[in-house]
């Protein structure tokens, strides 16, 4: 009989959420693609679980062009129409159209400093992710997050406050918070 891998307590027996915390969460990226999905994915998240979202994300790929940032900017009043009637994802308007936004303004910060993870990364400690344990429970906001939400909205971007982005570096690795005794560290 095959051990049991020890893992964070968060994803309980839910198949999609273990898949999702054993392959992706905390692991570490450096793809702009990858982010632009996360930003995309945490900002329909706002005010719901995660595990709702996890649940739609095929489904969002599909209706968001498979994440390409440059198509989602370019859509237009009938492809948030088409997107309302997607029984698929959150249909709500404001998320709807906030993505569309959200994606021009990625780009704009990938023209501004290369890429968006260049941007990311300026606001860590040392350019690096976070991979030490978290003390007294996971928090859900740090500086580094405070810092990020802070400039974003800023520049104008939506559903992006300090929670979401701090979910959003702990799903693409900027922090990794899983326990010390977790076998996906």
């Amino acid at each position: 009989m095959s051990k049991q891998p020890h893992r964070c307590a968060w994803p309980g027996t839910d198949e999609l959420y273990i898949k999702y915390h054993d392959e992706e969460w905390g692991k570490e990226v450096h793809d702009d693609k990858i982010f632009f999905e996360f930003l995309l994915l945490e900002s329909a998240q706002a005010g719901l679980s995660w595990i709702t979202i996890l649940r739609r994300r095929e489904n969002y790929r599909k209706a968001f062009a498979n994440f390409d940032v440059k198509k989602v900017a370019a859509f237009t009043d009938d492809d948030v129409s088409r997107l309302l009637a997607d029984e698929g994802i959150i249909r709500n308007r404001l998320k709807i159209t906030t993505s569309i936004t959200n994606a021009q303004l990625f780009m704009n910060i990938q023209k501004e400093f290369g890429s968006f993870d260049k941007y990311l990364y300026s606001f860590m400690p040392g350019s690096k992710a976070i991979n030490k344990p978290p003390q007294g429970g996971i928090p859900v906001s740090t500086a580094e997050s405070d810092a990020i939400s802070k400039d974003m909205k800023k520049r104008g971007f939506k559903f992006f406050g300090t929670t979401i982005c701090y979910a959003f570096m702990q799903a693409t690795g900027m922090v990794n918070d899983h326990v010390l005794s977790c076998d996906f560290r």
